[in-house]
């Protein structure tokens, strides 16, 4: 049996099925550790040694990312991993925005925008109201995502609290919201 959050869950990654760079963008929820998720959470890592000097080092369960408390998507263009993200509680009516990530041969094709949308919405239906997320200064492309999406700064939170290189942003959400944009029914 589904639960209302499970069913709203359902109906984002139904909704976000596209026409991408070489054929339809498909979202898919999966589990944290499902085998395409852990290729694309290892990819999102080493460009964090590349941007950063070394991987992530705040604390992930892939049990956090389990319906009804959190989702996992891959977004796959023609069968291709292509990219994912994820959201994981982080206190009453918050979640967590984390592993963000679009291969580089599939950027700038609206991806990570459709990954977003689709974890706003499901986490609104599941009763959240708001997305919180750390990224780093040295991602101007997951800044300016961001920023196009309505995140603004909020207090630091976390592992990289007091790093000067981290960037936290939040936004407030609601399935009203969606209801206006025609995302639910």
């Amino acid at each position: 049996m589904s639960t209302s959050a499970e069913v709203g869950q359902d109906e984002a990654v139904e909704r976000q099925d596209e026409r991408g760079r070489g054929g339809t963008v498909e979202l898919r929820a999966v589990h944290y550790d499902d085998p395409v998720a852990m290729y694309l959470i290892e990819q999102v890592q080493q460009e964090y040694v590349v941007r950063y000097g070394g991987r992530d080092a705040a604390p992930v369960d892939p049990v956090e990312f389990a319906a009804p408390h959190g989702l996992f998507l891959v977004a796959e263009v023609g069968g291709t991993p292509a990219g994912c993200g994820g959201w994981r509680v982080h206190g009453p009516g918050a979640v967590e925005v984390k592993r963000m990530y679009v291969e580089p041969g599939f950027r700038r094709h609206g991806i990570a925008r459709r990954v977003l949308d689709a974890l706003e919405e499901s986490a609104a239906w599941a009763g959240h109201r708001e997305m919180l997320l750390n990224t780093g200064g040295r991602q101007p492309e997951a800044l300016a995502l961001y920023a196009r999406a309505g995140y603004t700064p909020v207090p630091g939170y976390g592992v990289y609290a007091r790093s000067p290189d981290a960037v936290f942003l939040g936004k407030q959400i609601s399935q009203q919201q969606e209801e206006v944009d025609g995302w639910a029914s």
